[in-house]
């Protein structure tokens, strides 16, 4: 009973058929009433032999069988009976076809005849299942709605009809979180600038060692020279110049100078601190009207100041290499070269001075040179001058320079815009108790910026000997140094550097030079010049070159003499490992510096380096100098 109430059910369900089955069964239908009249009409010739269309039917059947042509008979009378049943059906269809098209105008459009509802019952064969290939809307459609748009949930404040709206918040939820999660993965290299976030920045920072300290920090690093807001020309220079991509003291104190920060630098030499300072320098010097006749008279518009005649040199062959571009001229006045000379460049005036803090000051005395408009400050290597003992020297050129311009002491204090301000840059590798008193009293909220350490890349080894061995050990390290490599000797004594070069002439694989404070300034610089091309492998040098200088590829540094504090021993190390590069840094240590050895061990420790065992057991490198052990505080 259950099957059967099954198959009834069935069989009564609507049943959707195609167009092409539809006219198979109407041809099936119309071949079975054909067949049906025949056999009716076959019937009524037998009952009725005087039926004249029997009789008819019998003869025309009679003579089809006679005779040869009774199979060709038999085929034409089946295509005149196929022709006959295909008209028929077209014929119904068209019938059905036009009577469907009348009831829906009449249905849509209103009858003809009043008072009367024309009613188009649906199929009992009706099928709702149907197939892709059936459907016929799609090539028909305009291309614009080929591709709907989605509704968007929670827009505004609605929401999808017949959905659970607590459903509706958890899908946004889960689609938001998404989305910020692969924002999130993405690197800030495949970021836009707007799209950077906190912690983008943070990882960026992280990941060139910048490291910032001060109020109010505002502009980011610049990530690429395009992003660092310098005029078109500058960005012209910068590429001319040979400059890809900024160093990471670029990046952090480019932007901050722009804004006229004035910005502590804490970076090792060779990390383009140059390029750093010069740039927001030549930025500002654009927005102050040209240099000529009536003004020129005035001073210089910037002034860098450095410790010695070869790091100013050096900063102004770098300070030239962008300034040409732009028109403007850079002088440096150095001791060692003829000041009225010097005085003849100045008369001529010129928007950029470099100098050592000496030969400034007698340039100022005898009024060659006048800072009646300068308003930019660039102190290079700051504790080095500052240990020269130039600090008077330096604060009598910071009273020289206009103090209207002071930016005021307040933090909350805003800027104006169009305002100049003096702008005061310090650099160094290290930072002196004596810098930071320089800073408080001359810079106003500074920005400390420091990138990295100093010694990442150096490799670091103590040798604990006698002065008496420190020949020999020194003549094994040259020996080893092979033709391609360079090294600089360090002593404390222009003595001793005489010595050292006369014994090592001696060896045939060394082409040795000196430079010190004794010689003239066209021997430092023939020296220092014949040693960067690598003509001299050899360079034996006091202290006047522990700072600032930029000799690449440099192999190896020797401390023969231990240096009298650490910061110069973290400068003369700082020689090599710079720019990226891997350097060796090697230290003869004996029992008479034994002052030093706490501070040098506690930076060995700090870097990671090997620690001799006589030194890390000598009582001295245990306390800090001047602190005396409590040894009875257990009683």
């Amino acid at each position: 009973m259950e099957k059967k109430t099954l198959d009834s059910d069935n069989l009564m369900k609507p049943v959707f058929l195609t167009k092409a089955h539809r006219e198979e069964l109407a041809l099936k239908r119309r071949q079975d009433e054909i067949a049906d009249c025949d056999r009716r009409l076959v019937q009524i010739s037998c009952s009725n032999p005087n039926n004249g269309d029997g009789n008819r039917y019998r003869d025309r059947k009679r003579e089809r069988h006679s005779g040869s042509d009774r199979k060709r008979d038999r085929e034409s009378d089946r295509e005149f009976r196929e022709r006959d049943v295909k008209a028929r059906v077209e014929k119904l269809e068209k019938l059905k076809h036009e009577k469907e098209i009348n009831a829906m105008k009449e249905q849509y459009l209103g009858s003809t005849k009043p008072n009367k509802r024309v009613i188009i019952k649906p199929s009992k064969n009706f099928r709702f299942d149907w197939e892709n290939t059936e459907d016929t809307s799609s090539g028909d459609m305009n291309v614009l709605y080929q591709n709907p748009h989605e509704a968007q949930l929670l827009f505004g404040r609605g929401f999808r009809a017949g959905i659970d709206r607590r459903e509706q918040k958890k899908l946004v939820a889960t689609k938001n979180s998404r989305e910020k999660r692969e924002e999130e993965d993405k690197h800030w290299s495949e970021k836009k600038l707007e799209e950077m976030s906190e912690r983008d920045w943070r990882i960026f920072k992280e990941d060139f060692d910048i490291s910032y300290k001060g109020s109010k920090i505002t502009p980011h690093p610049m990530r690429s020279w395009k992003e660092s807001k310098l005029t078109y020309e500058l960005l012209k220079a910068v590429k001319r110049a040979g400059y890809e991509k900024p160093k990471p003291i670029q990046m952090a104190a480019i932007p901050l100078g722009l804004e006229q920060r004035d910005v502590i630098g804490i970076s090792q030499t060779g990390s383009g601190k140059t390029a750093a300072f010069v740039l927001p320098m030549l930025a500002y010097i654009s927005r102050l009207p040209p240099l000529r006749e009536e003004n020129q008279t005035e001073g210089p518009y910037a002034l860098v100041m450095a410790p010695t005649r070869e790091l100013a040199h050096q900063i102004e062959e770098e300070t030239v290499k962008f300034a040409r571009y732009l028109g403007f001229k850079a002088i440096s006045i150095t001791g060692g070269e003829s000041i009225e000379k010097q005085a003849l460049k100045l008369s001529q005036g010129c928007e950029i001075v470099i100098a050592t803090p000496g030969r400034l000051i007698d340039c100022l005395e005898r009024r060659y040179v006048v800072l009646n408009q300068c308003n930019y400050l660039v102190l290079d290597e700051a504790d080095r001058m500052i240990d020269m003992g130039f600090e008077p020297q330096v604060a009598e050129v910071l009273d020289a320079m206009p103090s209207s311009n002071l930016k005021p002491k307040k933090e909350d204090e805003e800027l104006e815009e169009k305002k100049i301000y003096r702008t005061t840059y310090m650099f160094s590798a290290t930072m002196l108790h004596s810098v930071e008193r320089l800073a408080r009293k001359y810079l106003r909220n500074p920005v400390v910026v420091t990138i990295g350490e100093t010694t990442k890349f150096i490799t670091q080894k103590v040798v604990m000997t006698k002065e008496s061995n420190k020949f020999s050990r020194l003549k094994k390290l040259i020996d080893d140094l092979s033709d391609d490599k360079t090294a600089i000797v360090f002593v404390n004594t222009r003595n001793k550097v005489d010595y050292i070069v006369k014994n090592l002439e001696k060896l045939a694989r060394c082409r040795v030079t000196t430079l010190h404070a004794g010689k003239s300034q066209e021997q430092r610089d023939y020296s220092l010049e014949e040693f960067k091309k690598k003509r001299f492998n050899v360079l034996v040098t006091t202290d006047v070159l522990g700072r600032g200088l930029d000799i690449l590829d440099l192999a190896q540094v020797i401390n023969y003499d231990m240096p009298n504090t650490m910061d110069l021993y973290t400068h003369r190390i700082g020689r090599t490992g710079r720019a990226g590069k891997t350097g060796i840094a090697t230290t003869f240590l004996t029992l008479e510096d034994k002052d030093l050895f706490y501070g040098l061990k506690q930076k060995l420790i700090e870097c990671n380096s090997l620690v001799p065992p006589e030194l890390a057991r000598h009582e001295a490198s245990k306390f800090k100098p001047g602190t005396v052990p409590d040894r009875f505080s257990h009683f």
